[in-house]
């Protein structure tokens, strides 16, 4: 949403927020395969997280921390992993 300041001209940009409820501090971005996150978007399916949370996703994931668990999983997927 933008609005011009009178006196100025200028224009100040604000962005709505998204809400945060109380309890979503413990909720997480989880890592789950794209194929299936487009397939829970077109029929409503769960999908399965790397680290094993089974859920429907509906909420941003940008607006929650991401997964330690799916993070080092990911991580030991993409070679990153320090057990080498």
């Amino acid at each position: 949403m933008s609005q011009a300041t009178p006196s100025t001209g200028s224009v100040t940009e604000t962005r709505e927020e998204q809400q945060i409820k109380p309890g979503d501090n413990e909720r997480y971005a989880h890592y789950v395969r794209k194929n299936k996150l487009t397939e829970s978007a077109v029929t409503g399916k769960a999908v399965i997280a790397l680290c094993g949370k089974v859920w429907i996703p509906v909420r941003n994931p940008e607006a929650f921390p991401v997964c330690p668990q799916c993070k080092e999983i990911y991580s030991q997927m993409q070679g990153g992993g320090s057990d080498k």
